[in-house]
């Protein structure tokens, strides 16, 4: 999902930059203002009210201490990645005029890169490594404010709560884990807010691929690694056998296809994998060993809709039976409404949240879903996989 510019079409940038305090100063004051703000940063704006946040600054900064930057960045998967763009970063003809910054998804910043002049004015904002830049601690700003709102956000002059910021742009983009949907980080370039230029979005862009990327293909050696080591007890397995890690990502299927994942395998717990039916795993170093305990390949899901929603599974002669959020409720009643055509992701979006434009969102969502109940939900379109059969139970209330 792209960075919606912070400057429109056919404005002047000082023009607009200077319009954009004046709004601020007049919203703050209580008066009309020049031109209203954005949705996105009038949300954040009503958040930082309710915070009760200093809007001319000092508000107290946070900050970890050097040890906990260096555990946290030993941790962090987008850590590979990082030194590759800062590399790009630095030869971007206008880096002299930007920094880059690399938070977590605690909104700590980790990794911190630029020029000696562009350093100093942030320090003076406490715009440093170590420093917690989420919106309860400095106001609206584009790491906490994508923070907030799950999605890539560009800031400029007077968008900004703490009027300490006006002489800056911001544009961040969330990094998400394409194994997980979890939120690992936010790419973020900021530099003087006259010298904001349409292509830095596409810039901080570049880093979240790039960063995404690195994770997927660590992920991809990790299984081949884990393949390499299954090998000789495949070669004395006999039968429909797996092999995946302990997220679900299938290292080597034999005897029947799959998809590229199933449910997250956990000890002594029957899954219910469609095309498989029920299977057993054993455990292996760094992953596990899935086989089928029966013949059954169906599987048959009940959505309960009436109280808490709740799964159950039912594969051959074994099932169970979970609690599930409302909205991977929502997702399934919407996928099994849809039936074999499916939906796109955008209808997804639409349907979810009233717009198409909660694309990370809803990937994420149904990646933590996949997580869950594995190759049950199909991609491309979204739909429930080829032998599953799924009925709903409706919330009366809902009627």
């Amino acid at each position: 999902m792209s960075v919606p510019s912070a400057i429109p079409a056919g404005r002047s940038l000082p023009d607009y930059a200077r319009d954009l305090v004046r709004m601020h100063e007049a919203v703050i004051g209580g008066s009309r203002p020049p031109l209203a703000p954005r949705p996105l940063v009038s949300r954040s704006w009503t958040r930082m009210l309710r915070m009760g946040l200093a809007v001319r600054g000092g508000n107290p900064r946070v900050s970890v201490t050097e040890e906990e930057i260096a555990r946290r960045r030993c941790a962090s998967p987008m850590r590979s990645a990082v030194q590759d763009f800062i590399q790009i970063f630095e030869a971007n003809p206008d880096a002299s005029r930007m920094l880059l910054v690399v938070a977590d998804a605690d909104g700590v910043i980790l990794w911190r890169a630029g020029a000696s002049s562009v350093r100093r004015r942030a320090d003076a904002l406490g715009f440093t490594e170590g420093a917690v830049w989420t919106e309860a601690q400095v106001g609206t700003n584009a790491i906490g404010t994508a923070l907030a709102e799950a999605a890539p956000v560009e800031l400029l002059s007077g968008e900004h709560f703490e009027q300490d910021q006006h002489p800056w742009y911001c544009t961040a983009c969330p990094v998400h884990d394409p194994r997980t949907g979890d939120l690992l980080g936010i790419v973020d370039i900021s530099g003087p807010a006259l010298t904001l230029h349409p292509a830095i979005g596409a810039l901080a862009e570049t880093g979240r691929r790039l960063m995404e990327a690195q994770v997927w293909r660590c992920h991809q050696e990790r299984l081949e690694r884990l393949r390499q080591s299954a090998a000789p007890l495949l070669a004395a397995t006999s039968g429909p056998a797996l092999v995946v890690d302990d997220h679900g990502w299938v290292a080597h299927s034999s005897g029947i296809a799959v998809g590229p994942r199933i449910a997250a395998p956990a000890a002594r717990q029957t899954l219910a994998v469609p095309g498989f039916g029920a299977c057993v795993p054993e455990r292996l170093p760094n992953g596990w060993l899935v086989r089928p305990l029966t013949r059954g390949r169906e599987v048959l899901l009940e959505l309960d809709l009436s109280s808490s929603p709740l799964l159950q599974v039912q594969a051959g002669d074994t099932g169970w039976r979970r609690l599930i959020t409302k909205r991977h409720a929502e997702i399934l009643a919407l996928l099994h409404r849809a039936g074999p055509a499916g939906l796109s992701a955008q209808a997804l979006s639409q349907a979810l949240f009233g717009d198409a434009g909660h694309l990370v969102s809803v990937r994420a969502e149904v990646s933590r879903l996949r997580r869950q109940l594995g190759g049950i939900v199909a991609t491309r379109p979204y739909r429930l996989a080829d032998g599953v059969r799924l009925t709903v139970t409706e919330d009366p209330g809902a009627q």
